[in-house]
């Protein structure tokens, strides 16, 4: 597994358990401000994730198209793309 890969999944595993702490805080019923600031915390890391997959889809996979010369190689990886954030607007 490379670094980027190997960093992913600690992101991921440190997310699940933040997530795991809030189910924990709402069975406590913590107060709700004090969930909804854990709540943001956990978007915001899934973000940052989200990122860094994108950063390395594009940096690997959308280039390897580009320099592959294949124009139908590099219509469906600007698809991908395209569909991609399409569905983030939504």
């Amino acid at each position: 597994m490379n670094d980027m890969r190997k960093s992913t999944v600690n992101r991921l595993r440190r997310i699940e358990g933040q997530v795991r702490g809030l189910a924990q805080m709402v069975e406590d019923e913590r107060y709700c401000i004090d969930i909804l600031h854990q709540i943001q915390a956990v978007k915001s890391a899934l973000g940052k994730v989200e990122s860094s997959v994108l950063k390395d889809h594009a940096a690997h996979c959308v280039a390897d198209a580009i320099r592959s010369g294949d124009p139908a190689e590099q219509h469906e990886k600007f698809g991908e793309l395209v569909d991609l954030f399409e569905k983030v607007k939504r």
